[in-house]
């Protein structure tokens, strides 16, 4: 991990064009290279366009171009601006479905896609004088547009077509010409042509490899195809090195597949949105241009282009691109809408919170892109593994030569051919590849389905999990109270149950008021009811003069001795109702009832009273999740067992395990008990912790895994967790134990096909019935199988339930 950088240091953003990074070869070199130093924060990659954005102090510039040039790379400084400095987990913590307007992170946090970059030809760095003719100037070269990109790969595939025709004519040639020395050397120059059209940037990368020390493929190869053309096998050396050249472009252009399946989730954010002007008309405009505070309109089945807050209008969003929901959310004045998603019906307008680059959804790119630099286990092993693989076969080769004449009789030149090809069957492309494809291929299967992954690490340890502890109230529940039981059929007293809680912003309150008026029992409206002389007693309720008589909603027992009170509950009166008295018809006597079994179960209850004397129970709860239940038995069918850690009383946490199918429960835990509770667990075997509360942030630390519930949790809890779970459905914890199960597997499937096909070649070319371009068939073969089996995990990954997946691409 770096090093954090000084307190106060400022940071820049430095943007370097780097010719010969084409592959994730040369990227895993650069961020060995770049991780150690110290001050590192974001590396952002782009592979086709040769691109590199650091985020860094200004001070550790030229020592970021010292190591680059250092390394043999040619850099240049395309921009070295100012850039927002990140706090680590910064973008994550802003992440819950509140919108970069909402917690006022809209500009703390590095641009997910910086723009393009400002060259101002007055700038110098110093690293350019200090590093000769390896560092250019930000003026020389501008930064690859799209258009500019196509053209290159077009003319690259052209040409590595071309270089297979040729050394198809020079094999030919070799076959068919007679041994004369015209024919001999027309045939020797059209393999030149074939691997000079093909193999120049190889040649080129190979000896900056060799200069530096490094035995990578392409020092391999050019080793190789030289040494087969000079020891009169030019015909395959043409071969080997169009084959070679034409399947990197296809790697190349698999590997890109697997990073635009992340960026392709900006591209669900249309480019043009459609802003009221200062003179009240609409004008459509590119929404990158659109700033914070303007106003938007968006129609029905339009996509929004930006995050914002509704400021007129209502109506239903699909929010399954960026959440993962299948049930489009009911949205009207003062709901938050995200760039992204679809409009279904009405139309609405909505206040703008933030720029284009800082939407939830170009921080959830941010995100799954930064998880790439966290490199799971198993693909440290592997490039440990290829660290020590290729030097040692390469010492294999060398020696071929020296003893294949003395011990194994061959000739001189049968031996240094034997060499060459195990020269080839040496380099380490497809079990390099075999790991960071597939994370990457998962990291963005997650993040279509709403789980955020912060590194490859934390989705690989997802599989080891035997515990999940689960937060109560907001992971479990929804973490708002609702109204769960009326105890009395009598409209006119709910009638003004509903008036007096309308007058109070207590959530308790709230909750009765609006439960009131969804079930209907409110025969006329609260404002139809004339309440005098309201008044709220903190902690107790809210009261009011109905028609004369005292009216009180709060506590049991308010304004009367308790014991006198209990008498009311358990003697109901059975009165005929009269204009004063609306509660005093036939009544059964289930107060007590109702009561005592809603408090067994830890309801928060709340008695309307009369004079004294007790008119309804009303029972408030915070209510069970829909899909709670299920994603407790899916985690039991993965052999996964469920705790719940809740600071919630006894009874109420005991109502929701039994709700839920949770045996092992924990109440009454203040932070440092669940904190606790967690290292318990987790010293028997390894343990996530699911949460969304500032209490949780201890125990989500601590746990070997933590999942955030992003859609309504706090930014101490977003940035303690490994997981955030976007759409704040539980079901996602299981979908990420499978997810990670699967990834898994096609990684020791892929570590399988790359060291399989390695030894059956390195054994053919033992027992000499192996050739140099079966074995580069062999190995970019391998290369293109392990991609290939890696991006599986893009294609129905265990999608959710009921989404439309087009709605995702």
């Amino acid at each position: 991990m770096a090093r954090a950088a000084p307190a106060g240091a400022a940071r820049t953003r430095l943007q370097l064009q780097i010719p010969a990074m084409d592959c994730m070869v040369e990227e895993g070199q650069i961020r060995r290279l770049l991780q150690p130093l110290p001050g590192i924060g974001r590396l952002r990659f782009d592979l086709p366009a040769r691109r590199l954005d650091v985020d860094a102090p200004a001070a550790a510039q030229a020592a970021i171009l010292s190591v680059l040039t250092g390394a043999g790379f040619q850099v240049q400084v395309l921009d070295a601006g100012h850039a927002p400095t990140d706090r680590p987990g910064a973008a994550a913590s802003a992440l819950p479905a509140s919108g970069c307007g909402c917690h006022g992170h809209g500009h703390d946090h590095a641009h997910a896609h910086p723009a393009p970059a400002h060259h101002d030809h007055h700038h110098n760095h110093d690293g350019a004088h200090r590093h000769g003719e390896a560092v250019a100037p930000a003026q020389s070269t501008l930064p690859l547009d799209a258009a500019a990109i196509a053209r290159r790969d077009r003319r690259a595939w052209q040409q590595a077509l071309a270089a297979l025709v040729i050394a198809a004519g020079a094999e030919l040639l070799h076959l068919l010409a007679p041994e004369t020395l015209p024919w001999r050397a027309a045939g020797m120059a059209v393999a030149a042509l074939a691997i000079g059209l093909s193999g120049l940037a190889v040649f080129a990368k190979g000896l900056r490899a060799l200069r530096h020390g490094r035995l990578d493929i392409s020092a391999l190869m050019s080793v190789a195809v030289t040494g087969a053309f000079l020891i009169g096998q030019w015909p395959e050396a043409a071969m080997v090195m169009a084959l070679y050249t034409l399947a990197e472009l296809i790697e190349a252009r698999s590997v890109t597949r697997a990073r635009q399946a992340i960026q392709g989730l900006l591209d669900l954010a249309p480019p043009q949105a459609e802003v009221r002007q200062a003179d009240g008309r609409w004008q459509t405009q590119p929404a990158a241009s659109v700033a914070r505070g303007a106003r938007v309109r968006v129609r029905p089945g339009e996509r929004l282009a930006l995050d914002g807050r509704v400021v007129a209008g209502r109506s239903a969003v699909d929010q399954s691109p960026v959440t993962g929901e299948s049930i489009p959310v009911d949205k009207t004045v003062g709901d938050e809408v995200w760039a992204g998603t679809i409009n279904q019906q009405g139309t609405l307008e909505f206040e703008v919170g933030c720029a284009a680059d800082e939407t939830v959804l170009a921080r959830i790119v941010q995100v799954v892109e930064d998880a790439q630099s966290r490199q799971a286990p198993i693909q440290r092993f592997i490039d440990r593994f290829a660290a020590r693989y290729t030097p040692a076969v390469f010492v294999l080769a060398l020696g071929v030569p020296l003893g294949g004449p003395l011990l194994a009789g061959l000739s001189p030149l049968q031996a240094v051919y034997k060499a060459l090809v195990l020269l080839v069957i040496a380099c380490p492309c497809a079990l390099v590849l075999s790991t960071p494809v597939t994370v990457v291929s998962a990291l963005a299967a997650a993040a279509r389905r709403g789980i955020l992954v912060k590194g490859g690490e934390f989705l690989e340890q997802a599989r080891h999990l035997r515990c999940v502890a689960l937060d109560k109230t907001g992971t479990l529940t929804t973490g708002r109270p609702q109204l769960v039981g009326v105890a009395t059929d009598a409209a006119p007293v709910l009638a003004i149950a509903r008036a007096l809680a309308a007058r109070s912003d207590h959530p308790v309150s709230r909750a009765i008021a609006q439960g009131l008026a969804a079930r209907g029992g409110a025969t006329a409206p609260p404002v139809d009811i004339e309440v005098e002389d309201f008044r709220a007693e903190p902690g107790r309720g809210v009261e009011g003069r109905v028609g004369g008589r005292l009216w009180r909603l709060g506590q049991l027992g308010w304004g009367t001795p308790q014991a006198e009170a209990e008498v009311d509950v358990q003697q109901p009166h059975t009165q005929a109702p009269t204009a004063a008295d609306p509660a005093g018809g036939p009544q059964e006597a289930i107060w007590v009832e109702r009561y005592r079994a809603w408090q067994a179960e830890g309801r928060s209850l709340t008695v309307l009273a009369a004079d004294g004397r007790v008119q309804a129970v009303l029972a408030v709860a915070d209510t069970v999740r829909p899909d709670s239940r299920q994603a407790v038995a899916e985690l039991a069918a993965l052999g996964i067992r469920t705790v719940m850690l809740t600071g919630d009383q006894a009874a109420s946490a005991q109502a929701v395990a039994r709700e839920v199918g949770i045996d092992d429960v924990r109440a009454g835990l203040m932070p440092h008990d669940k904190l606790q509770a967690v290292q318990a667990l987790q010293a028997r075997a390894p343990t996530a912790m699911v949460g969304d509360g500032i209490n949780d942030g201890p125990a989500l630390s601590a746990a070997a895994l933590g999942f955030g519930m992003a859609g309504g949790g706090t930014d101490l809890a977003m940035e303690a967790a490994d997981v955030l779970v976007m759409n704040d459905d539980l079901r996602q914890v299981a979908r990420t134990v499978r997810l990670s199960r699967r990834l898994h597997a096609v990684l020791w499937q892929n570590i399988a096909l790359a060291l399989g096909i390695k030894a059956v070649f390195l054994g053919l070319a033992l027992a000499d019935q192996a050739t140099m371009w079966m074995a580069v068939f062999a190995d970019m073969g391998a290369s293109l199988l392990v991609v290939a089996n890696g991006l599986r995990l893009l294609r129905g990954a265990d999608a959710v339930p009921g989404q439309d997946t087009r709605s995702a691409r």
